[in-house]
Parts: C-alpha cells; structure tokens; sequence
C-alpha cells in the first residue's frame, strides 16, 4: 500500500534502527555475508556512505555511478513494545532509483521512481530477531541503453537525453551543473509503525478566507474507523481558539469544518507576520491531543495586468526577491529536520522573501515546508521536470508521473508558504532555443495531469456538497512555465466551483 494522503508523523513511528550496510552488486545474485559489506549508521545515498566510508571523494570523481548496481540492508529486530504477530506498516519514503524491496525473503515492492513514498503493510508483522530488509538498487546505465524514440531536441546540460524516460533527479547527471554524485539508494527516511486503531491512515485539509473567516476542512480516517467518533478537531493561534466535532463522511472518513472569526493571517515576511494556527485532535476520553501540523490562512491572487505576472497576498501587491534553492547537501540530497529553520534565517535577514525550489532538483521535505510556513517565505515549487523533450504521450510514463504528482500535491495540502505550483522548467523555452515545438501529449502531461492531480486533492474534504477548487492554470511561451497558482481558494473573478455530485 502507498501513501496517497498527507499523514502526520504519528508517536509510534520511528526510524527503522539496525546494522546497516551496503555492497556493490555483482551479476544477479543476493550478496552474501562474505561479500565486502560498507557498514552505514542508517539509510543513505551510494556516494554519500562511500564518502563516509573514505572510499571515494567527490572532489576526484570520474566515476560512473550510472553503470553500478548496489544493495542495501538492514538487519534488525522487532521494534520494542510489538508483540509477536502484530501488524506494521515499513515505510520507504524515497527510493532512487530502479529498486526492488525484500524483507526476509520476501519481494514486497518494485519502484522506477525516486519522487514516490511508499507504506508497505505487513498483516504478520517481522520477526523477533534476526530480521533483514534488503533494498537492491539496479544500474541505470541499462534503462538508459534501450532503444526509444528520439526527442524532438537535444538539451546540452544533459549528455544522456534518454534521462526523459526516467524518474529521478538530474543533480549528479549535468556535468558543470552540478557535482558527479547522482543519487542512489535510500535517500530518505525508512521507517516503522505499529498498525495500532488510532493510526491515522489519511488526513486531507483546506484553509481558506471567505468573507473574513478563515475555513479549515479537514478529512480523517484511521486504521479502525470508529475510533475517530466523537473526536475533535481544534485551530489554536494564540488566545484564539476554535474546535469542531468530527463527523461521518464518504469511504469511511470523518470531516470537519471548522470556522475561525476574524483570522490572523498569514504573510510573507517582509509584509507582516506569518501566522500559523495550531491543529490537533481530539481523541475521545483522551486529554491528550494529537498534533496535526500546523495551517495558515491567506489568499493568492495573480495579476496578469498588461501581459505581466505578479502575485497579490491577502490583496496586496508583492514584489518576490528570490533565489533558488538547492538541496542542503550534494550527496544526501538533504538535511536533518531541525537544520530548515537555522539555513532559512540568513535568507529573510538578506530580505528575501521568495524560493523556488527548481526542477532539476528533489522534492523537498516536510521539515523545508515547516521552516518556510514559520519564517515567511514563500515558495514557488517547480514539479521535476527540466529541459528534456518528455514522452508525455506515453501511457506508462504518464500514469507514474501522475502517482507522483498527486503524492506531492498531498503533501502540500494548507501550505501557505506554497504560492505557486510550476509543471516544469524550461521545457518550452528549450524547445523555443531549438526552433521546435513541445509536443501535444507534453502539454497534455504539464497541464491536464497536474490539474487533475492538485483538484482531486482539493476535493478530497468534501462535505456532501460542492467544494471551491484552487487552481488557476496559465500557459504561455513567454513565460515557458505551465503554473498552477492560487494554492489557497481566493474571491478572485477566475474561481469556479465544479457541479454538485
């Protein structure tokens, strides 16, 4: 089973502790004991525990990472507190690239993209001791070998153009661009959780201001339905503070409105202070709470007056002073969580009130998301697409690109650092340099596909009646961006509402 709604980071999930290692695969077979095992304090990308390990440098690299294939393991034990046969949920949130999953023995998942998070159930739960996971992760140089269609045009940051096929990240592949050290293996967390009644197995919210109050939908479900009556779902933000009850919903979710007078909002901060609204819930004959995540409340507007672009907050005209962002490191592609804050400060004392994450990079993480929603910083967050020729007429490409949009989409629900969602960079403008034009079936992917995706999230909280959506779709060669932009529903004359179910 995979993730396809935002879920918070619940007490009983923790990160899957053991003796790892990793090994260079040689032909087919399962590395044994007597292979030459790097040992690892936990999951990491090739380069990165090669490094650790003084293997390899990356200031002396020509080495192919492309054409090797590596094997990960993990031994461990039962996590503490699960009794025999209990069922867990092991989660994988981010495999680069061609990767296959076992756990004693057993293949549980096969996964051709870097960009997706995956929960795999396991109704038996593991083994006392002596357990291991291994994570095989094939060479790409193969996958890149066979034979395709040509692209229309040649990006000369990418020698392998075959890469259009793939997803993963273009850092590590565009010599001069950025560092020899493409990812491969667990690049982010691996984890495990008990499948306890009041695990939360979705969460689904939208923030809005409508006539001056702000308006949180929330929808919920968990691993035993019922356990979620009579619960409550609460804003805090300061002394204000406002509650509503759960009620039954559609699929076996409860829903919640809850309505906030007066709201304080959220800006960027060079224009006022960024307010956050605390969420939690409210479990019945619990005192305790659960916390949620944190929501802001404010509105996104986009002026196109005389053929320009500008983006309005709260209604108020705002100049971005930007940069891009890269990820913190080369080779782990990221940092720990508590870093976020203290790398963004600098950035808002240089008064930059914008970043974009750009697509030749990686999704960001949660904790990036966080520090941006708490500082003020708006974020204009491109989708990993860059410069190549994409086979957006291909139904297989299509369909994973289409899991992985939605899974970001999810993940970004009530962002209000979040202002403008890009489908890819520099793809139009490639072709434009090139003399050629993108194909159909490309547009069709950057616009149709990431509409579909980002809407069927916006009207996951439905409440039996018709939900205001929050996209606004622009095309233009001028700017060579496909944009979805008003993340959060506005009173704008472009806001529509689809018809009643």
């Amino acid at each position: 089973m995979r993730r396809l709604a935002r879920v918070p980071d619940s007490p009983l999930r923790l990160p899957l502790v053991g003796q790892w290692a990793m090994v260079r695969l040689e032909g087919d077979a399962v590395p044994g004991d007597d292979a030459d095992w790097i040992a690892l304090p936990g999951p990491m990308t090739v380069a990165a525990g090669l490094q650790r390990a003084g293997l390899w440098h990356l200031a002396s690299s020509t080495r192919d990472f492309d054409q090797e294939g590596w094997c990960f393991r993990c031994c461990f034990d039962a996590p503490a507190g699960t009794g025999l046969g209990q069922p867990l949920c092991l989660g994988l949130d981010g495999l680069a690239t061609v990767a296959s999953v076992s756990l004693n023995g057993e293949v549980l998942l096969h996964s051709q993209n870097m960009f997706r998070q995956h929960e795999l159930l396991l109704p038996q739960g593991v083994k006392p001791n002596g357990n291991e996971l291994l994570i095989r992760c094939e060479p790409l140089a193969p996958l890149l070998a066979q034979r395709r269609g040509r692209p229309r045009w040649r990006t000369p940051m990418v020698p392998q153009q075959q890469l259009r096929w793939v997803r993963t990240t273009l850092l590590g592949r565009t010599p001069g661009w950025s560092p020899n050290a493409p990812a491969i293996g667990p690049w982010r967390d691996v984890w495990c959780e008990p499948l306890a009644p009041r695990r939360l197995t979705h969460l689904s919210w939208q923030a809005e201001v409508v006539d001056g109050q702000g308006r949180l939908r929330v929808a919920l479900a968990s691993q035993a339905p019922e356990a979620l009556r009579a619960a409550a779902i609460s804003l805090v933000c300061g002394e204000q503070r406002v509650q509503a009850a759960l009620l039954p919903g559609d699929e076996g979710r409860w829903q919640a409105e809850v309505v906030v007078p007066e709201p304080a909002l959220w800006w960027p901060h060079t224009h006022g202070r960024p307010a956050l609204y605390e969420v939690s819930l409210h479990w019945p004959g619990d005192e305790a709470a659960q916390h949620l995540g944190r929501v802001g409340f404010r509105t996104v507007t986009l002026d196109t007056a005389q053929q320009g672009f500008g983006l309005q907050i709260n209604g108020v005209p705002v100049f971005a002073r930007g940069a891009v962002w890269t990820p913190p490191d080369a080779l782990s592609l990221h940092a720990p969580g508590e870093q976020y804050h203290d790398l963004l400060k600098p950035l808002c004392a240089a008064g930059l009130n914008m970043l974009r994450v750009a697509g030749p990079m990686v999704y960001e993480c949660p904790a990036f998301f966080d520090a941006c929603d708490a500082l003020g910083v708006m974020v204009w967050q491109d989708l990993m697409f860059a410069n190549m020729d994409y086979p957006g007429e291909d139904a297989a490409f299509l369909a994973e690109v289409e899991a992985e949009v939605t899974q970001q989409a999810q993940q970004w629900q009530a962002r209000p650092s979040v202002v403008v969602v890009c489908g890819n960079s520099e793809v139009e403008q490639q072709a434009a340099m090139w003399g050629r034009r993108a194909r159909p079936g490309s547009r069709r992917c950057f616009i149709s596909m990431c509409l579909r995706c980002w809407l069927r999230c916006c009207l996951a909280w439905r409440i039996g009646r018709p939900a205001p959506t929050v996209v606004r779709c622009l095309f233009s060669l001028r700017w060579a961006r496909v944009l979805i932009t008003a993340w959060a529903p506005t009173s704008a004359p472009w806001r529509t509402r689809p018809a009643a179910a």
